[in-house]
């Protein structure tokens, strides 16, 4: 399968504005994600809604192109960006513009789902570790993800799901989402296409929709714990991060 991978970076993040262009160990924050990504994915695009982060791309040596401020979602983003691609691929992986230290293994673990007959859509999952905690388990921010025997994903929950009445874990493997996802070309297509669902307005996660739908979403299993950056805080946290990666 040829993939492509498709980085939506937004200017106006209302707890973050600018967010994409924030520097981090002297480049910006869209630079080091891009970097990552090309390091196993050499087609790669940049979509984005603000021309200062076009050109900051492009300044760099990497390629961007402008989408409309008005789509709802990453994932609607992604899907304006591939038309103006000017060829065709099997599948797209659209790869967060917040996330600087994505690892080559998750690409090709969410890559490598596809392998799998009958996979639409692609995702990645971090086991919890008990050392993690009650409180990382029960962060509503922090969605779960309940699998199937074939590592397809069953419900998305911002609850903790399965119910665990004690030593919740300790008893059973609970996953964190990755916000991560990879499409069939023709899949993203159809999925952007779709009212939101129900489900998804319940518990305001897109995927709910993919799943209410009949879609079926592959799951890759990571132990890597990514950074991403939503706040000036997160920001000074991936900065000391940067700097334990090069003692």
């Amino acid at each position: 399968m040829e993939f492509v991978a498709i980085i939506p970076a937004r200017y106006a993040s209302t707890r973050f504005p600018g967010k994409p262009l924030a520097m981090l160990g002297g480049k910006p924050v869209i630079r080091r994600v891009y970097e990552q990504v090309t390091g196993v994915l050499p087609d790669a695009v940049v979509a984005t809604d603000d021309e200062r982060i076009l050109r900051a791309v492009e300044e760099f040596g990497g390629r961007a192109v402008m989408t409309s401020a008005e789509h709802r979602s990453g994932t609607d983003r992604c899907w304006e960006a591939y038309g103006k691609l000017g060829r065709e691929y099997d599948a797209v992986i659209n790869v967060q513009g917040d996330e600087p230290f994505i690892r080559p293994e998750q690409l090709r673990a969410i890559m490598r789902c596809f392998d799998v007959p009958g996979t639409d859509i692609a995702t990645l999952v971090r086991p919890f570790a008990e050392s993690d905690g009650l409180a990382a388990l029960e962060n509503p921010n922090s969605p779960k993800v309940v699998l199937d025997g074939e590592s397809r994903a069953i419900y998305f929950s911002r609850s903790v799901i399965p119910y665990l009445r004690s030593e919740w874990l300790a008893k059973h493997t609970f996953y964190k989402h990755i916000g991560m996802y990879a499409f069939r070309t023709k899949v993203l297509a159809e999925v952007t296409a779709l009212p939101q669902s129900s489900l998804e307005k319940a518990e305001s996660l897109e995927q709910l929709r993919w799943l209410e739908n009949g879609y079926r979403i592959g799951v890759g299993i990571s132990d890597v714990e990514t950074i991403g950056i939503d706040t000036p805080e997160d920001l000074a946290a991936a900065e000391e991060f940067l700097k334990r990666m090069k003692r």
